[in-house]
């Protein structure tokens, strides 16, 4: 078992535990999901197994958990029928639990999961013509305390595990029936190479949701990691956007280590506002910010860093403010690509969302420098799945609130029947 090593977060006192690899469980088995394939090796051979056979034994538990989303091991039909309780008393296939899955009008998903140990994040899926793309959290709660985010207002609980995070993928594969089915060939048996996928496809995956996914960042590789890979959830390092607030020192590592796109929540062009809406810029400044993306490994005009800038009325949104980002942004020689984001309110927040023509004409002087400024469409703002709108119903409604609601349903439905 890895040991727990100490990870120092910007704002705390007392450094976040990294969680472990492998995360204990009452019954003594091993969740594998999470852990790639060397690692399913050598814990099967700890199990017993003689060190080939438990090389090989990994290699087609790591096709079935990771290509084929299977969450029993009598699935797994290529290992021998004694083989597959072995496996069942020793090891499970995990997934977060949902605690309350929520459809938005507009088509958004979002589910309130809850981790092994009681702690509760939330995931988001939002589907549009060409493409669905998964919203992950890295972390249970922020440490970032943005002003205008609602996850900020969140104190940080923990890291979530690799498998965790990649658990979020899985979860949502499932949910929308995604998995790869075999076909049966002429003996009934079902074929290795054909393969079809059925249900709306999950095609881009962005760490835009609960945490600082650079402060978790071993975690969040060995997640995406699998993810990536070709032999399991093969997605391409193309479709997947890793979005930070500006955690310097790990920007390049990230482009070199990880290869995925980046997004920075910008938000402002100027010392003042940046240090009031995100206080991060207090230790990492707005220029050792632009200079660590104009340096970002794979940068290109094929592969432009994604700018997040939230509209906040009287505050970020004037004429001055849009010129001033397209200088940034010049005198960088950044290859960008600005998202403009209405803001999306939340009870107490302490800013007003610009008036769409303002908005709008922010992103035309944007545009008219040569930079793309599309503006955002809020969604799934009924169901508070929205950008900076995330933060887990244990904070806005309490367990046992959710407890007397079931209840009272449970006992509608039986009047009813």
């Amino acid at each position: 078992m890895a040991d727990t090593t100490l990870m120092p977060i910007a704002g705390q006192i007392d450094p976040v535990p990294v969680a472990r690899d492998i995360t204990p469980r009452a019954d003594g088995r091993v969740d594998l999901i999470g852990l790639p394939k060397p690692r399913i090796a050598e814990l099967l051979a700890e199990a017993g197994l003689d060190p080939r056979q438990a090389k090989l034994r990994a290699k087609q538990v790591f096709h079935w958990l990771y290509h084929r989303g299977v969450t029993d091991f009598e699935a797994m039909t290529d290992i021998a029928k004694t083989m597959r309780p072995w496996l069942a008393e020793r090891f499970v296939i995990g997934r977060p639990d949902v605690v309350e899955a929520q459809h938005s009008s507009d088509g958004t998903r979002k589910w309130l999961l809850r981790t092994a140990d009681g702690h509760e994040f939330e995931m988001v899926f939002i589907p549009d013509a060409d493409r669905g793309t998964l919203c992950v959290s890295s972390q249970v709660g922020c440490t970032l305390n943005c002003r205008f985010c609602h996850t900020g207002t969140m104190r940080l609980v923990r890291n979530l595990t690799p498998g965790e995070i990649v658990g979020q993928v899985m979860l949502a594969r499932d949910a929308l029936g995604e998995w790869p089915k075999g076909r049966m060939d002429d003996l009934g048996e079902e074929s290795e190479g054909d393969y079809t996928a059925d249900g709306r496809l999950l095609t881009n995956i962005v760490m835009m949701g609960m945490g600082e996914p650079l402060y978790n960042f071993d975690n969040v590789k060995g997640a995406l990691q699998l993810v990536m890979d070709g032999d399991g959830l093969a997605l391409s390092k193309r479709r997947i956007t890793l979005s930070t607030s500006g955690v310097v020192p790990a920007m390049a590592r990230c482009g070199e280590e990880i290869g995925v796109n980046l997004a920075v929540s910008l938000h402002a062009v100027s010392k003042e506002v940046r240090d009031e809406i995100v206080p991060i810029n207090r230790k990492y400044g707005l220029e050792e910010l632009l200079q660590a993306c104009a340096d970002y490994p794979g940068a290109s005009n094929a592969r432009r860093i994604t700018f997040e800038y939230v509209m906040l009325k009287d505050k970020n949104d004037s004429d001055e403010d849009a010129r001033e980002l397209v200088r940034l942004l010049r005198h960088y020689k950044l290859p960008a690509k600005v998202n403009l984001i209405p803001f999306n309110p939340w009870p107490g927040a302490a800013y007003e969302c610009s008036p769409p023509e303002r908005i709008r004409r922010f992103s035309d002087i944007v545009f008219e420098g040569g930079i793309s400024a599309p503006v955002r469409t809020p969604r799934g703002r009924d169901i508070e799945a929205a950008c900076g709108q995330l933060k887990t119903a244990a904070q806005k409604k309490s367990r046992a609130e959710r407890d007397r609601e079931a209840q009272a349903a449970a006992g509608a439905g039986a009047a009813q029947a």
